[in-house]
């Protein structure tokens, strides 16, 4: 017989005085797709929110082509952050796990000495889901753990694609990792990623790619002199370091400081939380009406009609697309 779950009271309680065990089943909650589970998330969510207090955190999202070091890097600043004194938290935006098998569920088992951190906490994405529901859930598994104390929130993505974007649609802090000496100096890393980063840091510069490392980085300074200016005014820097050698951690952890101080200060950090907040208002609102529209009985019997009429040619799909939206209109 399984347990009931705990109460609204109990999980708020529990958040607030950092209980793993109960943070751990309120992210559960979050990504389960029960309406039960969601309606009592919901309430749980709207209690912490009401004490939160949202630029007391930083959120850095970071990404990089896969075999970068992605995991390696963020154990060495999370093991940094520790040292410090700081409790961070990392996420992941993963929405490919169900077709590849994924790689933060390996990232977990490999960040071995941040695991077992009492200060910091690895939660794996859900797997096998659309790219905007994983993010979703990734950003509310963020207020949950912000709300348990966790101060810096690293936000990780797969790869360099459309997650990205949703990555930095939640986060403070956009960073690149980069390889040295790849040969072609963008990698394969479509500028829009580059103009959205706020710091640039090859990685892996130890032994023989010292040299490289440093040629990158020389490359893409200049690389983003050229880039236009960004609404926060901060000039992206670009830094090496090696996580196998935890060379240039330190250096990078006073920058992001330098970067969050100067974002607080003009006022952007603020508005840029507030446009965040605007746009997962919007893209949840897209989404619940897509759930009801396809939960609708006329609709369904409708779709199913017209959609045979489609794939035999005789109807169009933007005719039939409008029948169908004509009923949910009624």
């Amino acid at each position: 017989m399984r347990r009931p779950l705990p109460s609204v009271e109990e999980f708020v309680q529990g958040i607030r005085a950092s209980d793993r065990v109960l943070l751990g089943q309120a992210i559960t909650l979050v990504e389960s797709g029960r309406e039960d589970h969601q309606a009592l998330a919901r309430e749980v969510m709207a209690q912490l929110l009401r004490n939160a207090k949202p630029l007391s955190t930083l959120r850095i999202a970071v990404t990089g082509a896969p075999g970068v070091g992605k995991s390696t890097f963020i154990e060495a600043l999370g093991m940094h952050l520790v040292g410090l004194g700081k409790r961070p938290a990392v996420l992941a935006i993963d929405p490919s796990s169900a077709v590849s098998g994924g790689s933060i569920l390996g990232d977990k088992t490999r960040m071995e000495r941040l695991s077992a951190a009492e200060q910091a906490f690895i939660r794996p994405s859900p797997a096998g889901d659309s790219l905007g529901g994983v993010a979703r859930k990734t950003r509310e598994a963020m207020v949950l753990v912000e709300a348990a104390g966790f101060d810096t929130v690293i936000i990780e993505t797969v790869g360099v694609g459309q997650s990205e974007i949703a990555a930095q649609r939640m986060t403070d802090l956009f960073l690149l990792l980069l390889l040295p000496g790849a040969g072609d100096e963008l990698q394969g890393i479509k500028r829009g990623i580059v103009e959205m980063a706020d710091f640039l840091v090859v990685n892996k510069a130890d032994g023989d790619r010292v040299k490289w490392a440093n040629q990158a980085r020389g490359h893409y300074l200049n690389a983003t002199h050229l880039l236009p200016p960004k609404p926060s005014a901060w000039q992206p820097r670009v830094m090496v370091c090696s996580s196998l050698e935890n060379t240039g951690i330190a250096e990078l952890w006073t920058a992001i400081e330098a970067f969050q101080h100067e974002t607080l200060t003009n006022g952007f950090l603020e508005e840029n939380r507030r446009q965040q907040a605007r746009f997962w208002l919007e893209d949840s609102i897209e989404a619940g009406l897509k759930t009801m529209f396809y939960k609708h009985p006329a609709v369904k019997a409708k779709l199913a009609e017209l959609e045979a009429e489609v794939l035999a040619g005789r109807m169009s799909p933007t005719e039939a697309a409008e029948r169908v939206v004509g009923i949910f209109g009624y």
